[in-house]
């Protein structure tokens, strides 16, 4: 199910102007052509989710009701702890196998407003995963930024939204960004290795 999760951190800087059924080709043309290369690493990866992915929007979405309440750091040291789970564990993931070798078949786009869903087919030698990236813009003078993935209906936001609320519940919200600390930690020290 990794597969096309790996897609949504991993994409590149796209022009404003594009369409986001552009965005999200030309953003799955520069992941091929940095796998394909001899220095794929995780940090290249990871830096052109930087330029492309709105983890803010992403981490605001995932925690739903409980994002208003914290303060501005919290939000930002929430918001960068996301950033860092998501780019080391899925960047490994495609350089071990992930997305090569996968054929990206495109689907239509839709777009109300300022939110737009483009769908995807992942074609990899054994399966096949239908994939829908939700993206948005900040204002109609901005560009498009993907903040989640579904695959096989499953949403990525939805399943972080889930799992946050499940520990809020239990540990509060300072339990849940010391999890998220630890398990960043491990999964860069791991990329290390």
């Amino acid at each position: 199910m990794f597969a096309p999760i790996v897609g949504l951190v991993l994409l590149a800087t796209a022009p404003s102007g594009l369409s986001p059924l552009g965005v999200v080709k030309s953003a799955d043309t520069e992941v091929d052509k940095i796998l394909s290369s001899q220095g794929a690493t995780v940090d290249k990866l990871a830096a052109r989710a930087d330029e492309f992915i709105d983890f803010v929007e992403l981490a605001r979405r995932a925690l739903g009701r409980d994002w208003a309440p914290l303060s501005k750091k919290q939000q930002d040291d929430f918001s960068a702890t996301m950033k860092g789970v998501l780019r080391a564990s899925y960047a490994q993931k495609a350089l071990g196998d992930g997305r090569r070798g996968a054929k990206v078949e495109y689907g239509e786009e839709q777009i109300e407003g300022n939110e737009a869903t483009v769908a995807t087919t992942l074609k990899t030698k054994e399966d096949t995963f239908p994939i829908v990236y939700r993206l948005f813009r900040a204002s109609t003078k901005s560009g498009w930024k993907i903040y989640d993935v579904i695959t096989d209906e499953v949403s990525l936001v939805s399943t972080y939204s889930d799992q946050f609320r499940q520990v809020i519940a239990k540990k509060g919200f300072d339990g849940l960004l010391k999890s998220l600390k630890a398990r960043r930690e491990q999964l860069e020290a791991s990329a290390k290795k």
